[in-house]
């Protein structure tokens, strides 16, 4: 897709800036800020809020920073998840964990500091609804959000929770930021009681658990050099997954189940929505 690939581009290139040309009073954090945010990943997150802030009206120039800011977000939540206190990770997007390239600290202080860059960016947009932008990266960020979902995982290893439990725990740890994702690009167009945002939330929910789905079956499926990180993790960890529940063809069929549903949710924006079609059918279709 090249929509797909300008707009990682794009965040890319704005993602770099924040870093270039400064004169660090940390050189230590910064290097490790860098090392969490810019080694790669699949900025599906700020590619939703481009692609539905688009849908909505929306220029790009106006996109940029909550998609920024997301970024930093979900960049901050993995250099936290991988520490050995939480998830135990040593590779992500194929390269040593931040507290592996650094150490456990600098990695706490890092994921610290790009979560705050992350207000500070969006803090900065002159926007008529900022407070209201504002407020869906919080929410959506903590614990209401993905830090609620996260505590909700770590309770849940070694445990025996049914479907439901488990949507609702990935409801919090991955969809509230796509969700999030986009609400802001929705936002950045149209108030907040405009019908479409319902739409976008409707098609965001669906989707959000089936790329929570379809990272467990990868996390079967896979290897290490294909997803960047150690395949089996999950299993290992002994934390409840989709085909562990349903069966891998089950949790693949439940898959797509939720996105045609996303695509459903999606007829109030009528042609405008058709990116955001191929995005939803692309997030279950990755391999990695």
């Amino acid at each position: 897709m090249a929509r797909l690939a300008a707009d990682r581009a794009r965040v890319d290139t704005r993602l770099e800036a924040l870093f270039a040309g400064r004169s660090a009073p940390a050189p230590r954090l910064e290097a490790a800020m860098r090392h969490g945010v810019l080694v790669g990943g699949k900025r599906l997150r700020p590619v939703l809020v481009y692609s539905a802030g688009r849908a909505l009206g929306a220029a790009d120039d106006a996109l940029d920073a909550p998609a920024m800011a997301l970024e930093l977000i979900h960049a901050y939540s993995l250099v936290h998840d991988d520490l050995p206190a939480m998830d135990d990770d040593e590779l992500r997007r194929g390269q040593p964990t931040v507290h592996k390239a650094f150490d456990e600290a600098t990695a706490i202080l890092a994921g610290d500091a790009l979560q705050t860059l992350a207000f500070e960016v969006l803090a900065r947009a002159a926007h008529p609804r900022l407070s209201t932008l504002m407020l869906t990266l919080a929410v959506a960020a903590g614990r209401d959000g993905m830090a609620g979902g996260q505590a909700l995982d770590l309770a849940a290893v070694g445990g025996y929770p049914d479907v439901d439990a488990l949507a609702t725990m990935h409801g919090h740890k991955t969809g509230a930021l796509i969700r999030a994702a986009v609400r802001l690009g929705g936002l950045v167009a149209v108030a907040e009681d405009d019908p479409r945002i319902a739409a976008l939330e409707a098609y965001a929910r669906a989707i959000g658990l089936a790329f929570q789905i379809h990272d467990d079956v990868l996390d079967v499926t896979g290897d290490t050099a294909t997803l960047g990180k150690a395949s089996g993790a999950d299993a290992a960890h002994d934390k409840p997954t989709y085909p562990a529940l349903l069966g891998l063809e089950g949790a693949r069929s439940r898959a797509r189940e939720l996105v045609e549903q996303a695509i459903t949710a999606l007829a109030p924006l009528g042609s405008e929505g058709v990116p955001l079609v191929g995005l939803a059918r692309y997030m279950i279709e990755r391999d990695h």
